[in-house]
C-alpha cells in the first residue's frame, strides 16, 4: 500500500520546493496527495495479494473459478517455463490474448521471469503484427488456437523476430463440461497447430515445479509493458513502462477508492486487457485489491448484463459506449445491476447525462478517470464524493501533478483559468518511447509528459479538456490512428490522395470517415473500398463514412491539410448536416 511522505517538504513527483497546487484545497477527505510510492516489481503486486488471500477467488472464466493460490501456483510454472524458452531480461514477449486466465498467468509470469511483455490487440490484422513485432523486437508470442488468432500470429514466423509462439488450447481453460462441448461443437473454430521446434503448448510450459532461476528487478528502471500508443503523431509506437510506472498507478487508482474492501470485491473483467485502461484498473489494481476477476472474453451487452445479475460484480469499470449501450438494452429492467458500488469511466469522454442515467439506474457512483498510454495510464478523476463539476477530467490522483504549458513554449507554466497543454508529472509518467529517443526528449520536458490535449485549469484544480494537438481518433476508448488506415487506403491502386479524420459519434465517442481522390475515370465505390480494406485494418478502424472528391484541400507546402476537413465537418455538424 502507499505509504505516507516523511518529508513533506519533497512533492511526490521529484520537485524540491512546494509550488502552488490549487486542488489540494478541495481533496477528497481521507485520501493523502502526497503519497509515496516505493519501487518494486510488479509481479509483487499480484504475489502479495496471493499470499494475504490465498484461499479467495481471484479469476472467473465463464464459470471456471481459480483461487489466488491457483493462480500463483500456475504463475510460477509458466515463469519457470518461459525461463526454459530464454526468457530474461532484455527479451520481450508478445500477449495476443482476450480476456482469460492464459493473459493473466503469463502476464505476471513474464514479468517474473524478467521479460517485457508486450500487449498486442488480438484483432490485428497480419500488417499490423508485422509493424509492432518488428518495432519491438518481439521474440516470443503468446496465443489461443482459435482460427480467429492464431493464424495471422503464425504467418509472422520466419519474416519477423519472432522465434517462437506458445499456443492454448481454449478447451483447457474452461470449465470440464463446456470445454468437452467446445471439442465437439467448435471444432471448426479450432485452427491446426504444427507440432515443431517453433510451437510450444501451454500446457507442457506448465510442466515443471515452478522453481526459479533468481532475477534481479530494478523497478524503478526496468521496463515492465512495452505499450503501443499513437503518442502525438498518430504513428504507434511503444511507451515503455517501467515496473514502477504500473505499480504505482495500480496503487494511485485504489488510493482514489478508500471505500473499497480488500479481499471482498468483485470486479467485471470486460474491457480488453491488452488495452492499458483495463490492464492497470481492472488487472493491476484489482488483483492488487485481492478481487475476484470475473473475466469475458468480449463485450456482448446481453451476456454482460445477465452476467452482472448472476455474479453481482461490486466494481464495473468501463468505457462510456459500455455503459450506454447496457442502459439502452431493451429488457435491461430484468437484470438487476444493484450490486455495482463504484464504477469508472475511461477511454472518451462521459456526458453528464449518461453518469446521471446509469447512477439512478445502478445506486453505484459513476466517476470520470483521464489518462493515456505514456502515463500508465491514470491521471485524473472526479472524486467519489464531494464536486464533480460538469464537462471536468477532475482532479489529479495522488502523487501527481498537473500543469497547463504555454503551446508554443511547453516550458512555460501558464495560469489559472489560462488555456494551453495539459502536462504531467508523477511516478506513473512512462521512461519515454521504445527506439525514439528524439521523440522522447519532446514529450517528457522538465519531468512533465506533454499529453498533446488542450485544457485550462480552475482556481479549485479541476482540469477542463478543450482540443486535442493529437493526430489521433478514440472509438470506444480505444486508439484509432488515421495514418494506419491512409496507408491502407493507399494500397488500392485507383486512390490518388486520402486523409482520415474522426467524426463526433453519439455510441463510440469518435469515428473514422476517409476522403479519399481517385484517378480520373476510378468507378470505385464506398463499398468496394471497404472490402478491399477488410484484410488490411481491423473492424475498429474501418472507417464509417467515405467521401470521395475530385480533389483534397492542401497547405501552402502542399501538404494534404486535415485542419479544413476537420473545420468543414464540425460547420456541417453544427448546420445539422
Amino acid at each position: 500500500m502507499p505509504e505516507p511522505l516523511t518529508q513533506p517538504a519533497q512533492s511526490p513527483c521529484g520537485q524540491t520546493d512546494t509550488p502552488h497546487h490549487p486542488w489540494l484545497a478541495h481533496y477528497p477527505e481521507g485520501i493523502a496527495w502526497d503519497q509515496a510510492f516505493p519501487p518494486k516489481p510488479l509481479h509483487m503486486l499480484f504475489e502479495d495479494a496471493a499470499r494475504r488471500f490465498a484461499d479467495r477467488p481471484c479469476l472467473d472464466f465463464l464459470g471456471r473459478r481459480y483461487s489466488y493460490a491457483e493462480v500463483l501456483d500456475l504463475v510460477n510454472r509458466a515463469a519457470r517455463g518461459f525461463q526454459d524458452l530464454g526468457v530474461g531480461p532484455g527479451v520481450r514477449v508478445g500477449l495476443c490474448l482476450p480476456n482469460s486466465p492464459t493473459y493473466v498467468v503469463s502476464y505476471f509470469a513474464v514479468l517474473k521471469a524478467g521479460g517485457t511483455v508486450v500487449n498486442y490487440n488480438p484483432l490485428y490484422v497480419e500488417r499490423e503484427l508485422e509493424h509492432q513485432i518488428t518495432d519491438s523486437q518481439t521474440e516470443i508470442m503468446v496465443t489461443l488456437d482459435l482460427k480467429q488468432i492464431y493464424p495471422r500470429v503464425a504467418a509472422m514466423l520466419g519474416r519477423t523476430p519472432l522465434k517462437r509462439v506458445v499456443v492454448c488450447r481454449m478447451p483447457t481453460i474452461l470449465p470440464k463440461v463446456k470445454g468437452a462441448l467446445f471439442r465437439v461443437l467448435k471444432r471448426s473454430e479450432v485452427a491446426s497447430v504444427p507440432r515443431d521446434h517453433q510451437h510450444v503448448d501451454f500446457d507442457s510450459l506448465l510442466a515443471n515445479d515452478g522453481s526459479l532461476r533468481p532475477v534481479r528487478i530494478d523497478g524503478l528502471r526496468d521496463i515492465a509493458v512495452l505499450q503501443y500508443t499513437g503518442g502525438t503523431t498518430g504513428v504507434p509506437k511503444g511507451a515503455m513502462l517501467t515496473h514502477h510506472n504500473l505499480l504505482s498507478n495500480a496503487q494511485q487508482v485504489q488510493a482514489w477508492f478508500p471505500g473499497v474492501a480488500l479481499g471482498q470485491e468483485r470486479v467485471l473483467a470486460v474491457l480488453p486487457f491488452f488495452h492499458v485502461f483495463a490492464m492497470t484498473v481492472v488487472l493491476n489494481m484489482g488483483l492488487a485489491c485481492g478481487a475476484e476477476l470475473i473475466m469475458l472474453p468480449r463485450f456482448e451487452t446481453e451476456q454482460v448484463l445477465k452476467t452482472i445479475a448472476r455474479r453481482k460484480p461490486t466494481l464495473v469499470p468501463g468505457v462510456p459506449t459500455m455503459y450506454k449501450a447496457l442502459l439502452g438494452h431493451p429488457q435491461v429492467a430484468r437484470y438487476p445491476m444493484t450490486s455495482i458500488r463504484y464504477c469508472i469511466s475511461g477511454g472518451a469522454p462521459l456526458p453528464m447525462e449518461l453518469k446521471r442515467q446509469f447512477e439512478q439506474a445502478t445506486g453505484c457512483v459513476l466517476i470520470e478517470g483521464y489518462g493515456l498510454s505514456e502515463a500508465s495510464p491514470v491521471c485524473a478523476a472526479n472524486p467519489l464524493t464531494g464536486m464533480n463539476k460538469e464537462g471536468s477530467i477532475g482532479l489529479p490522483l495522488p502523487g501527481i501533478a498537473i500543469e497547463i504549458r504555454d503551446l508554443e513554449d511547453p516550458t512555460r507554466k501558464l495560469g489559472i483559468g489560462e488555456k494551453g497543454q495539459v502536462a504531467i508529472s508523477g511516478p506513473n509518467v512512462m521512461a519515454g518511447y521504445w527506439g525514439r529517443a528524439e521523440e522522447s526528449d519532446r514529450t517528457v520536458v522538465d519531468g512533465f509528459l506533454l499529453t498533446g490535449d488542450v485544457g485550462t485549469m480552475d482556481e479549485d484544480g479541476y482540469v477542463f479538456l478543450l482540443d486535442r494537438l493529437k493526430d489521433l481518433i478514440i472509438c470506444s476508448g480505444y486508439n484509432v490512428y488515421p495514418r494506419m488506415i491512409e496507408e491502407a487506403i493507399y494500397q488500392h491502386p485507383d486512390v490518388v490522395a486520402a486523409c482520415v479524420i474522426g467524426l463526433p459519434d453519439d455510441y463510440r465517442g469518435q469515428t473514422p470517415k476517409a476522403f479519399v481522390q481517385l484517378t480520373p475515370g476510378s468507378a470505385l465505390t464506398a463499398e468496394a473500398l471497404r472490402d478491399f480494406l477488410r484484410d488490411k485494418i481491423s473492424r475498429i478502424e474501418m472507417p464509417t463514412a467515405i467521401e470521395f472528391r475530385e480533389e483534397l484541400p492542401k497547405t501552402a507546402v502542399g501538404k494534404l491539410s486535415k485542419k479544413e476537413l476537420i473545420a468543414e465537418a464540425a460547420r456541417n455538424q453544427s448546420n445539422g448536416g
